[in-house]
């Protein structure tokens, strides 16, 4: 259940950063996330090894079980300070990035980055870097002389918006930096709380898998036999 709910965060953060990722150049701000999916995947794997080590309460399997359970800790250990380092450089990264993806804005065709910067608008509520007024500082909007921003700019219960900066009223009026920052440093938080909840399962594993080791260390006379099926 932990290795399942594990992989389900790792691969949400994928997902959703995939939404931002013309945002942000570091590619390494998914490191996080790639090792959640590879600790989820392996902690399948050790919890079957975990679960017939301790039915059979073999001295090897259990003090492997343990080893590797220790690892795992380690490296759940090594995602949250990853991941609190990446979280403060969200913010360094937006600000660098944002200013080149709405000049790259192109309403006629709109390639990647345009429709990355329509869904951002629409889903957050926002319209420009810090308000709709940057708009005008965008090739886009000296090219359409319109005085108008893009129609994700416009408030979703409004069904006659034109995009018109002389009814600002009409528009969003909080810009999209501050909120893209927000967002995705919600979205390492996850990470970060999910490594941490489960390292402590990991510990509760160590120290459950140490208690079988002790009784086993302290009774030697006590063997498990399988003899025809019958355990003795």
């Amino acid at each position: 259940a932990a290795a399942g709910i594990l992989c389900y965060v790792g691969a949400y953060v994928f997902i959703t950063y995939d939404d931002y990722d013309h945002f942000f150049e570091d590619v390494y701000t998914l490191i996080p996330a790639v090792i959640i999916i590879a600790v989820g995947t392996l902690l399948f794997i050790i919890g079957l090894i975990g679960c017939c080590a301790t039915i059979r309460e073999s001295r090897c399997g259990l003090a492997t079980f343990v080893i590797i359970l220790l690892l795992v800790f380690i490296t759940e250990v090594v995602v949250v300070v990853l991941g609190y380092i990446y979280r403060a450089k969200v913010e360094d990264e937006v600000d660098r990035s944002i200013q080149k993806v709405y000049n790259g804005y192109n309403g006629t065709n709109p390639d990647a980055a345009s429709r990355a910067i329509d869904y951002v608008q629409r889903q957050l509520r926002c319209c420009g870097i810090h308000n709709y007024s940057d708009w005008e500082t965008t090739v886009w909007f000296k090219q359409t002389r319109n005085n108008s921003v893009p129609l994700s700019c416009c408030k979703a219960a409004l069904s006659n918006c034109t995009g018109s900066l002389t009814r600002p009223m009409d528009l969003y009026s909080e810009g999209c930096e501050a909120l893209v920052v927000k967002k995705l440093q919600e979205i390492m938080m996850y990470v970060i709380w999910a490594a941490l909840a489960f390292a402590a399962i990991q510990l509760l594993g160590m120290l459950c898998a140490c208690i079988v080791l002790c009784r086993r260390s302290r009774d030697p006379a006590y063997e498990l036999l399988i003899t025809g099926g019958t355990y003795a």
